[in-house]
């Protein structure tokens, strides 16, 4: 019989795949915005509309927060930049004027562009560049703060809406019938609609309009020095009112506290 030979067994080497690590990338930096090139136009502040207005073109300073101080600027024709650290020969000093209360600035014009638009120190206090964008923003805003006071007010029950019209008419509200007032109120709403809806979110403004309507009634009588608030009936005092604070507004505040809350209920009562 033939013998079986022994197999041998052969290592096999094990290779090790190498770890290759994936490089995180970089995060892009934000481009910092560049000048715009495009004609402007610039319009003094206040509706002021002068035939002729010179604006400071000298002796004025920019305080350069990257560099730490002020820096003078100018503005010359002959020069490229409106710092005077950074003008090179001769300086031809050049005007600023504003006519009929505006200064059209051509694209050509950059660094008379960018001295107004930039750096000079009257810029939005005396004048300001004309940006559409920013002014239908601020349109924009202005017409939703409208539509939400009439609609607040369009929903608003006739003793808020009393109250807050004499805020703004005084005594005159209590001759008025309910549909006036609504009228009125729709109009305040419309055209002072911030103040309008400060009003409507102030719970004294309901508490003042209690009180005088009070005091009107004669329940509550205010003495001539209005400093107290006594009963009409038999003259009683019933609150004092704190020095230098308006009569009405100290009442509404004094209606909040516990004292004040039981003559308030009492006042009501007779009220109705």
């Amino acid at each position: 019989m033939a013998k079986k030979q022994k197999t041998q067994e052969v290592e096999v080497p094990v290779v090790e795949t190498p770890v290759v690590e994936t490089p995180t990338p970089k995060k892009a930096e934000p481009k910092k915005p560049t000048w715009e090139i495009k004609d402007r136009i610039y319009y003094l502040k206040g509706n002021k509309k002068p035939i002729s207005y010179s604006m400071k073109s000298s002796g004025i300073y920019y305080f350069d927060e990257k560099l730490g101080y002020e820096r003078e600027l100018k503005y010359c024709e002959n020069q490229r930049t409106a710092f005077v650290d950074e003008m090179k020969g001769d300086q031809r000093l050049a005007h600023i004027i504003f006519r009929d209360g505006s200064l059209f600035v051509p694209k050509e014009k950059t660094t008379l562009q960018k001295l107004l638009s930039l750096y000079h120190p009257h810029r939005n206090k005396l004048f300001y560049e004309f940006i559409p964008d920013a002014v239908a923003e601020d349109q924009i805003e202005i017409l939703e703060l409208e539509a939400d006071a009439i609609v607040i007010a369009r929903d608003m029950d006739i003793e808020m809406a009393e109250a807050i019209m004499r805020v703004e008419k005084g005594s005159e509200v209590s001759s008025m019938s309910s549909k006036e007032l609504k009228r009125d109120l729709l109009v305040f709403a419309r055209n002072n609609p911030a103040l309008f809806l400060e009003l409507a979110a102030d719970d004294n403004v309901q508490l003042r309009n209690f009180g005088i309507k009070a005091t009107e009634l004669g329940i509550l009588r205010l003495s001539s020095d209005q400093r107290n608030f006594t009963w009409g009936s038999n003259n009683r005092n019933i609150m004092t009112v704190p020095f230098d604070e308006h009569p009405y507004t100290a009442l509404a505040h004094w209606f909040k506290t516990d004292e004040g809350m039981e003559i308030y209920a009492n006042i009501e009562k007779r009220l109705n």
